[in-house]
C-alpha cells in the first residue's frame, strides 16, 4: 500500500473544493437569478435574493412557445441519436470485421471529416436542401427532418470511429462461434456483438443526442418558426424592451433537468464506451 503524505491530502482536498466551486458557482447564480424579480436581476448583483419568487418559472411558457421548442429539440435529438446508432453500428462492424477494397480509404475519410469546422458545411447543405425541394418537392430546409440529416453529418463520423475501436476490442471468436452455430453476419452482429458492445453504443447515442440538443448555429439557419429548437428559442427572451434574464435562467434550468438526469443515469455506460480499447 502506497504511503500518502499529509501535504498531498491537503492539496487534493483544496483542489477538489476549488474545482467543485468553479463548477457549481454558475449553477448557483443561475438558480438564484431564476428566483428573483426582473428588477433585482437587472440591478446590483446580490449573492442571495432579497425577494424570492417562482413567477419566472410560470412566465417562461407564456413569453415564448417554450413547450413547442422543447418538443422539437427532443424529437430532433432523439431521431439523430437513433439514426447515428443504427448507421454507425453496421458501418463500424463492417470496418472492424471485414476486409474490402477501399476499407482504409473509407476509414481515413470518415475520420478526416472531423478536421473541418462545421460552419464550412452550412452553405453546401443549404444549397442541397433548396435544390432537393425544387427538384422533388421534398422540403428539408426549415423542417425537423432536414435538421436531423444535418446533425448526422457531425455525429456519424465520430460515432463510427468510436464504435470501430470498441468492436476491435471484442474477441472475433464470439462472431466465429455464432457463425458456426448457423447465424449469418447480421445475426452474429445483432445477437452476439451488440449485447457485448452496449456501453459503446450507449456512449454513441449520448454523444449524438447531446450534440443535437445543444447545437445553435445550424438550428438558427436551418429551422423555421414551427421547427425551431430550444437553443434558438431561448434567444427570443431578448426583446426590444429588454432581456428577461430571470426567465432565461429559469428556462435554462427547466430544459436542463431531463437531460442532466438522463446523463447521470447513463454516465457509467459513457465512461466504459469512451475508454474501450484503451487497455488490452
Amino acid at each position: 500500500m502506497l504511503f500518502e503524505p499529509r501535504w498531498f491530502r491537503w492539496v487534493r482536498w483544496v483542489g477538489l473544493v476549488f474545482f467543485t466551486t468553479i463548477v457549481l458557482l454558475p449553477l448557483y447564480v443561475m438558480a438564484t437569478s431564476a428566483a428573483k424579480p426582473l428588477r433585482d436581476v437587472q440591478g446590483e448583483f446580490r449573492w442571495w435574493p432579497t425577494e424570492l419568487t417562482l413567477r419566472p418559472f410560470a412566465d417562461i411558457w407564456r413569453t415564448i412557445p417554450l413547450g413547442r421548442y422543447f418538443v422539437n429539440s427532443l424529437l430532433v435529438s432523439t431521431a439523430a441519436a437513433v439514426c447515428s446508432v443504427l448507421v454507425a453500428v453496421f458501418a463500424a462492424y463492417a470496418i472492424s470485421r471485414f476486409r474490402f477494397p477501399g476499407r482504409a480509404l473509407f476509414s481515413v475519410t470518415v475520420l478526416s471529416t472531423q478536421m473541418f469546422p462545421g460552419i464550412l458545411f452550412l452553405l453546401p447543405l443549404f444549397l442541397i436542401y433548396v435544390n432537393i425541394d425544387q427538384l422533388t418537392g421534398i422540403t428539408l430546409y426549415g423542417s425537423r427532418l432536414g435538421l436531423v440529416i444535418t446533425y448526422l453529418t457531425f455525429s456519424l463520423p465520430f460515432s463510427i470511429w468510436m464504435l470501430v475501436g470498441y468492436f476491435n476490442s471484442i474477441p472475433r471468436e464470439l462472431d466465429e462461434a455464432a457463425l458456426v452455430d448457423g447465424a449469418g453476419p447480421v445475426g452474429a452482429l445483432l445477437r452476439v456483438v451488440v449485447p457485448v458492445a452496449t456501453p459503446g453504443i450507449v456512449a454513441v447515442a449520448i454523444y449524438a443526442f447531446v450534440t443535437a440538443w445543444s447545437e445553435v448555429l445550424f438550428a438558427s439557419i436551418m429551422t423555421s418558426e414551427q421547427s425551431r429548437t430550444l437553443p434558438v428559442g431561448l434567444q427570443l427572451y431578448s426583446t426590444q424592451a429588454g432581456v428577461y434574464w430571470n426567465q432565461v435562467m429559469a428556462a435554462s434550468l427547466v430544459v436542463s433537468v431531463p437531460v442532466a438526469a438522463g446523463f447521470l443515469m447513463l454516465q457509467r455506460f459513457l465512461v466504459q464506451g469512451l475508454t474501450a480499447g484503451a487497455v488490452k
